[in-house]
């Protein structure tokens, strides 16, 4: 049946999948992805863009959904050919004068070489020729055609690209030649023919010679490699939604390989490593860009450009400028010259180190581009955490074997392996790993992700392993020249002979390039010491290695900067975990104000262990108090240091929260025990009557059995003593002028009642203490939601409750059926794999499930108590995701490790500055 539509309806515009460079603009990356947008935004900017446009992540999207391409794009791309061909004045793979495009992915976020690109589309037996005659050199004609089999075959052939890769070799063993550039004309034309060979013999059909069919192909093989295994491990470990979809851009090529007057060059706007301005990248004569991102040939610096080619030089120069300031930011710029002339392929954000992030952020706040609020989105607390890492000791000896290009600074220790799936086997097994590799590709994800660091012989910073080291943040040396890696018999060796073996320990320095035999000790990080010295920068004596003091001090200050803006516009405040005196007092200097879980059962190991063990086995009132008498003064004590050491600040105290067990002889061993007492003969009444109480105890899943606040109504007088040393340590605190402001939690709370008990005696307890010692004491009583009917009862278990702290480690564990301790080792890995997971949820908040708990429990609590306190102290509470969570939904503070303090206070700043400008 025809459907009638009515002309005065407007009717919906049907979707536009294809759109030139002139039509986009920078703010179009969900559409164009970000290659397009920025080739967009290049262009109107009048750059020297070449011609041509872009698929949308839409295109893409209905592919994936639907298994082929939306009815009316190849129409589309039809009509912006035929645009292209008439202002390029030819025709794709027209036989005496053929247009030719690169094919390349490009979604809204950066993938660096986890997709595919295809070169050279256009070539054939029957244009190469016309490419040769226009170009006046046959040899370039053949050498892209070989590169466009080669591209094309493994990409969308799906044919083993090590075929290719091996006929590659063995041409140029057969001649003699170096590097592929020393191949003659006529030897590309023969290598050109092997190629085909191997094209035919791996898919049963000729290599393509329709040009259009190339172009057809090669889109549908970028919209395939969206869902290629290495782009979605490169997704899950980036943390980059897998709903996205590419964009695809259609580009006529430009070509560096015409000769010497020719190249091609990715350049920075400043050093990604470190963030000083200057002029930054890599420069390859006569090749084409993928010859310098797989790092295949050893380049020269950039600033070799500017003898080889003035002209070029300078106004690459000026557009470098120009794009920064446009951009605002550091810019990643893809280049190719012609014959003289500039072209720009792309340009992006570039990815940067963490120190570099830092202090790029504050060259750009004092040059008026950026104000302090977007200084702080800038970086992030996973940058910050990096900065924190130690570094190695210069003043150690060490044996140095060799010396690369410093690409991503860090100090990485580990075993030595040649290949990515020994990288992954040897690391699960608990082996800390160095990926050594001539250079890597992508297909070498798994094992980079796996390792501590990355070596490779050659490339430079903009090689592929370089640009994703540092988007990962892992430490990495490229370019070791000296260094001869052999992948093949797994080792490598120095120039004076020294052979590494697989397994032997070697040690890299991203900051410096250098390569060490064994393993280097290692030193704090400049960050960790101004933590240290409470937020302070101060004079310290000159730094050892490459860099220099002022490089340090130069960093420092920019974190310095940043953490103080920070500080100043966040919320939520940041409280420590910490069980004694001097984590506290650590947890002080960076920058904790106040302890938001002390948890006393790890005050009772040691010698201290089998007082409560007597506690819990008591058969007699006089054996239980007399436990309890020799606990009370320990607890005493350790509640007067923490309490001195945060004074004037607050203390949250968790009551005893153990699994029983944890508390118990071990039921087997106290078996063996009696067992051969009695085969023996022996006395073993002790043993026996110990065993029938443990037997007695004894609990199938101690996680889930008698513990926290169960542990206090069934053992008469352990909260109590708890709740009484707290108190008399409170008082004799305010008693020396002290100002401790002590939190009581009640664990493992599951309904009111049980609250409403505890709380009961615990005011009793205060109440008898503050008559015995006349002073005025005024200590908290609140609970820990970490139990689903807590959550979900949560506005009952206010009116008797003054805090909320929520535990979101058992919180986890109880909403998902699983123990942390145990599926980490079991199936955690594989979920991770599978994308059941992107990442952990004990390391970042389920916001669908837990976090729908503490939202629902945030809402009912302060419904009930409108001035209720709410925190969290599960270590979520350092993780950088979770805190801007914890943020929107309200909490008063988060609560994490020491070491994590700086992280969660940076992420509460960048929380708060979402949306806001001005400084």
């Amino acid at each position: 049946m025809s459907e009638n539509k009515d002309p005065h309806v407007s009717q919906p515009e049907p979707r536009k999948f294809v759109y030139d460079f002139t039509e986009g603009n920078k703010d179009l990356k969900d559409l164009l992805g970000g290659k397009g947008a920025n080739l967009a935004e290049m262009t109107n900017l009048g750059l020297p863009v070449p011609p041509g446009f872009t698929v949308t992540t839409e295109a893409c999207k209905v592919y994936l959904d639907s298994g082929h391409e939306p009815p009316a794009l190849r129409d589309e791309v039809s009509a912006h050919l035929d645009d292209l061909q008439a202002r390029m004045g030819k025709k794709l793979g027209q036989p005496d004068n053929p247009l030719l495009v690169s094919v390349r992915s490009g979604a809204k976020f950066s993938m660096p070489g986890m997709m595919d690109t295809v070169l050279n589309i256009g070539l054939s037996d029957a244009s190469v020729a016309g490419l040769a005659a226009q170009a006046g050199d046959e040899r370039f004609a053949w050498d892209s055609y070989r590169r466009l089999i080669q591209m094309f075959g493994k990409t969308v052939l799906d044919v083993d690209g090590d075929l290719f890769e091996e006929a590659l070799e063995d041409a140029k063993h057969a001649k003699g030649a170096a590097t592929d550039v020393d191949l003659g004309a006529e030897d590309l034309r023969q290598l050109v023919d092997t190629f085909k060979g191997i094209v035919l013999k791996e898919t049963g059909r000729e290599f393509p010679q329709e040009p259009r069919e190339q172009m057809d192909l090669a889109i549908r093989a970028v919209f395939d490699s969206w869902n290629g295994d290495r782009a979605k491990l490169y997704r899950r470990q980036e943390r980059i939604p897998h709903d996205l979809g590419t964009a695809v851009n259609i580009c006529s090529m430009v070509f560096g390989n015409l000769g010497p007057d020719s190249g091609t060059g990715v350049a920075f706007t400043r050093d990604p490593a470190s963030g000083r301005q200057g002029v930054y990248g890599d420069y390859l004569q006569n090749a084409q860009g993928e010859d310098v991102v797989a790092g295949i040939r050893n380049t020269v610096p950039l600033a070799d450009l500017e003898r080889i080619d003035q002209a070029s030089y300078d106004q690459l120069m000026q557009i470098m400028e120009t794009l920064e300031t446009h951009y605002k930011d550091l810019c990643d710029i893809e280049f190719t010259i012609e014959r003289g002339r500039l072209w720009m392929l792309q340009t992006r954000v570039g990815k940067r180190t963490a120190g570099a992030a830092f202090r790029i952020a504050t060259q750009l706040v004092d040059q008026g581009l950026i104000d302090d609020a977007e200084a702080l989105r800038r970086v992030n607390g996973a940058q910050l955490a990096q900065l924190m890492f130690p570094r190695f000791d210069e003043k150690a000896a060490a044996e140095q074997i060799g010396r690369g290009i410093a690409a991503s600074p860090g100090a990485a220790v580990g075993k030595a392996v040649f290949d990515s799936y020994t990288a992954v086997k040897w690391s699960r097994s608990g082996e800390n790993v160095i990926l050594i590799r001539r250079e890597t590709n992508p297909d070498d994800l798994n094992g980079m992700i796996a390792a501590q660091g990355i070596l490779t012989s050659r490339g430079g910073k903009t090689s592929h392993a370089a640009v994703v080291a540092r988007g990962m943040g892992k430490t990495c040396v490229c370019g070791a020249e000296e260094l001869e890696v052999d992948t093949k018999r797994r080792r490598l060796t120095t120039q004076d002979g020294t052979v590494v073996e697989e397994g032997d320990v070697v040690s890299i320095d991203g900051s410096s390039g250098k390569v060490y035999l064994g393993e280097v000790p290692v030193v704090p990080s400049p960050v960790v010491e101004y933590f240290e010295n409470e937020g302070r920068v101060s004079p310290r004596l000159p730094l050892e290695g490459p860099a220099g003091a002022e490089d340090s001090d130069d960093l420092v200050k920019a974190v310095h900067r940043i953490m103080a803006y920070a500080d100043r516009v966040r919320r939520l405040r940041v409280r420590a975990n910490a069980d004694n005196a001097e984590d506290a007092a650590r947890a002080r200097r960076f920058g904790a104000q106040g302890i938001g879980l002390c948890r006393t059962e790890h005050m009772f190991l040691g010698e201290r262990r089998r007082h409560v063990e007597k506690l819990i086995l008591a058969d007699t009132d006089e054996e239980r108090e007399e436990a309890l008498r020799t606990l009370l003064p320990l607890q005493k004590q350790d509640f007067v240091e923490l309490f001195e050491a945060m004074d004037g600040l607050p203390v949250t105290i968790r009551l005893l929260d153990p699994p029983l067990h944890e508390f118990l002889p071990d039921i087997t061993d106290l078996s063996v025990r009696v067992a051969l007492a009695e085969a023996r003969h022996e006395q073993h009444e002790n043993e026996l009557r110990l065993l029938q109480a443990v037997h007695k105890l004894h609990e199938q899943n101690p996680m889930l059995g008698l513990r926290g606040v169960r542990l206090g109504l069934v053992i008469p007088g352990l909260f109590t003593m708890q709740v009484r040393a707290i108190a008399e340590a409170a008082a004799q605190r305010i008693e020396a002028e002290g100002d401790p402001r002590g939190e009581i939690m009640i664990p493992l709370v599951g309904t009111v009642q049980e609250l409403e008990l505890v709380r009961e005696e615990a005011e009793q307890v205060i109440a008898e203490v503050r008559q015995a010692t006349g002073v005025d004491l005024r200590l908290a009583l609140g609970t820990m939601i970490e139990l689903p009917r807590a959550a979900l009862t949560a506005g009952q278990i206010a009116e008797a409750a003054e805090f909320f702290s929520f535990g979101t480690n058992d919180l986890t564990q109880t909403v998902w059926g699983f123990s942390r301790d145990d599926v980490e080792a079991s199936f955690f890995t594989a979920y991770l794999e599978k994308g059941i997971f992107g990442v952990s949820p004990f390391e970042t908040i389920d916001k669908d499930g837990v976090g729908s708990l503490v939202r629902n429990a945030v809402e009912a609590g302060r419904a009930t108590r409108p001035d209720l306190k709410l925190g969290v102290c599960g270590e979520h509470g350092g993780d950088p995701e979770s805190v801007h969570f914890f943020h929107e939904v309200g909490l008063d503070y988060v609560s994490c490790s020491p070491f994590r303090i700086p992280v969660a206070r940076l992420e509460a700043g960048r929380a708060a500055a979402a949306g806001r400008t001005g400084a």
